[in-house]
């Protein structure tokens, strides 16, 4: 069992037993829609079964590990949630119900990517679906366990650039066209360090196609924006009073999430210039997070991307 910090720590309940799994509503649904062992009798796919599932073992148990242990276990990402995924109807529930799989099954380091490179036709429809829910606005506090969800997500897409079908979506994200998010004197400065970005940026904006224009911007200043949502959310939280543990948790992987972002070499080029350009360093020094007592982790994750920002700086 996890604490909000990602630690360890001793569980009170122990594993459950043989009989307990065999009781369990998930095991009976399991038994009824997915399992292997009874394909024979499977009922028809049914929606309603996912937006249940979702509802009341993820989100009203708090995204209990627990709980979502037993939905790997019964193999729902595999046999249920992605063979049955379109993009054409695809609910919200279902699409979070995926990243909420993909990322225990990171968490239990056991094969992530198998079941989405048999089937692969609705993934980039998928990871579209992903972003846009990432930059939903008006987040509320209760929908930043979600919030949180997609951005460790978000994480392990960019730490899976080895697997082709992931890397073919993240790699547009950091990538030279990303600097559209740039302050257009920013632009122009780096322009004059780096004479070779110049041209290789007129080769990308001629190629762009007039059909694609508005999707490939929108993919171009994605991270930007979501920095901006960032520190939105960072500067809502006070010098003193009340602070809701998943505001911090939230925190605390957006800063991972830049943390990897800076030390691979693939997503930190032109990612750092564009984190540089929004201050994102600064912005969290001058945080009240850094200064309270629940953000000793913050102020760890803060000290790494500096670091690891002035490397880059430095031309490391």
């Amino acid at each position: 069992m996890e604490n909000q910090n990602g630690t360890a720590v001793k569980s009170n309940n122990p594993a459950p037993t043989v009989e307990q799994i065999n009781a369990d509503r998930i095991t009976q649904l399991a038994n009824k829609y997915w399992a292997p062992h009874t394909t024979d009798s499977h009922l028809p796919f049914n929606p309603q079964i996912v937006e249940d599932i979702y509802v009341q073992e993820i989100c009203a148990s708090k995204f209990s590990i627990r709980r979502i242990m037993m939905l790997e276990f019964s193999q729902y990402l595999e046999n249920f949630l992605w063979p049955n995924y379109s993009a054409t109807n695809a609910t919200r529930a279902h699409t979070m119900s995926i990243v909420v799989m993909v990322n225990e099954k990171f968490r239990e380091r056991v094969q992530v990517w198998e079941a989405f490179e048999k089937s692969p036709e609705h993934f980039p429809e998928f990871f579209q679906k992903v972003l846009e829910a990432c930059l939903e606005a008006g987040i509320m506090d209760f929908d930043l366990k979600e919030q949180t969800a997609l951005i460790v997500f978000l994480n392990h897409c960019f730490n899976s650039m080895e697997v082709l079908l992931v890397r073919e979506e993240v790699k547009r994200l950091v990538s030279l066209s990303m600097w559209i998010s740039l302050q257009q004197g920013r632009r122009e400065s780096e322009f004059r360090k780096y004479p070779k970005w110049r041209k290789y940026w007129k080769i990308l904006r001629k190629k762009d196609s007039p059909d694609l224009k508005e999707k490939l911007e929108w993919e171009r200043k994605f991270l930007h924006k979501l920095m901006i949502k960032f520190m939105t959310i960072l500067e809502t939280i006070l010098e003193e009073g009340p602070l809701l543990p998943d505001k911090v948790r939230y925190c605390e992987r957006f800063l991972e999430l830049v943390i990897d972002l800076e030390a691979l070499l693939p997503t930190r080029r032109f990612f750092n210039t564009v984190m540089d350009d929004c201050h994102l360093v600064v912005r969290c020094q001058l945080s009240n997070l850094l200064h309270r007592s629940e953000g000793g982790l913050f102020g760890q994750h803060d000290v790494i991307m500096n670091s690891r920002f002035r490397v880059k700086q430095c031309g490391s």
